[in-house]
C-alpha cells in the first residue's frame, strides 16, 4: 500500500479535543465531524484540506480522551494516514480500527516541512518526501493491519471476513 499526499504540519501533544473539540461530539455522523477536524488548531483545515493529504505532527499526537470520533474525523476531512514520534496508545488503536493508517517516525516529524509532497511505502515504512528528495524509516505497516486498513476499519473487516465464512 502507498499513500501520497501534501503535509499539515502540528506540533506536540495534539489531543483529540484539538482533533475534534468536545462541543462537536453530539453526533458521530463522519461528514459533519469532517467540518470541525482540527478547527482550533487551524480554524480554515476542513475547507483547505484535500482527500489523501497526511498530517505530519510531534509527539503525543492523539492524547487525551480515548474517543473514536477523533480518527473519524480525520479520516473523514480526506486524512490519508498521519505520521508523527508517538501516539497516545489509544489513539493509535482507534485509528487502525477506523481504517486510518498512522506511522511512528521520530526523523519525519522533524524533518518534513509543511506543503511538501511526500509517498509512504506501508510494505517497507519508508516515507519519501518527493519535494526535497529526503527519505525517512517508519515501522511497517504488517499485512494483515493493510488488510484492516483496506478494508474501511475493523468492523467492515470482520464483516467481510464473516461474509467468507458463510
Amino acid at each position: 500500500m502507498k499513500i501520497k499526499g501534501r503535509v499539515w504540519k502540528f506540533g506536540e501533544n495534539i489531543n483529540t479535543d484539538v482533533i475534534i473539540p468536545a462541543r462537536y461530539l453530539n453526533t458521530s455522523e463522519p461528514a459533519e465531524l469532517a467540518r470541525h477536524c482540527m478547527e482550533d488548531a487551524d480554524p480554515e483545515f476542513s475547507q483547505r484540506v484535500e482527500p489523501g493529504d497526511i498530517i505530519v505532527a510531534g509527539r503525543n499526537f492523539g492524547c487525551g480522551s480515548s474517543r473514536e470520533h477523533a480518527p473519524i474525523a480525520l479520516k473523514a476531512a480526506g486524512i490519508g494516514c498521519i505520521i508523527a514520534p508517538s501516539f497516545a496508545r489509544i489513539f493509535y488503536r482507534n485509528a487502525f480500527n477506523m481504517g486510518l493508517p498512522i506511522f511512528e517516525c521520530k526523523d519525519a516529524a522533524s524533518g518534513i516541512r509543511e506543503g511538501d509532497i511526500i509517498e509512504i511505502d506501508a510494505d517497507s515504512g519508508k516515507i519519501f518526501d518527493l519535494t526535497t528528495g529526503d527519505t525517512f524509516e517508519a515501522q511497517p505497516i504488517p499485512p494483515f493491519m493493510q488488510e484492516l486498513i483496506s478494508d474501511g476499519g475493523l468492523i467492515p473487516h470482520v464483516l467481510k471476513r464473516l461474509d467468507l465464512r458463510a
